[in-house]
């Protein structure tokens, strides 16, 4: 079971941050995971709410910047391992740690399109490329 994550927007009630830990992707940068999480995604039926490319469709974009929930991996790992409310189902007891790290690996692969509105603001988390 994944550790509670702590990312930079998390919001602390009385000032004090509950116990966290890190999550590291250790699949962040091998070309040879994206391929496969690219496959993970198709087969586990993702698309089917986040659309083609995560670009987004009854599901959000995974793609535009903007995190409901944290946009760190680990962040993300805990939102498809959990899943989240609202229709994000829980894959937790589907999919293994590996398959679920290179899902965020094909994620964080993505370009961000010219045509989505992606907004940063100061002190915000930013997307890597």
């Amino acid at each position: 079971m994944p550790p509670s994550i702590r990312y930079p927007n998390h919001v602390a009630a009385g000032g004090s941050q509950p116990p966290a830990a890190e999550m590291t992707n250790s699949f962040a940068s091998d070309t040879a995971s994206v391929t496969d999480g690219s496959k993970i995604f198709s087969t586990m039926n993702c698309d089917g709410c986040h659309g083609g490319g995560a670009l987004g469709w009854v599901g959000p974009s995974l793609v535009d910047g903007r995190w409901r929930y944290g946009g760190t991996d680990g962040a993300l790992y805990q939102s498809i391992f959990y899943g989240r409310p609202r229709g994000m189902p829980a894959y937790g007891g589907v999919m293994s740690p590996g398959a679920i790290w290179k899902v965020v690996t094909y994620i964080r692969a993505q370009p961000v399109p010219s045509v989505v509105p992606t907004q940063a603001w100061p002190g915000t988390e930013t997307r890597r490329p």
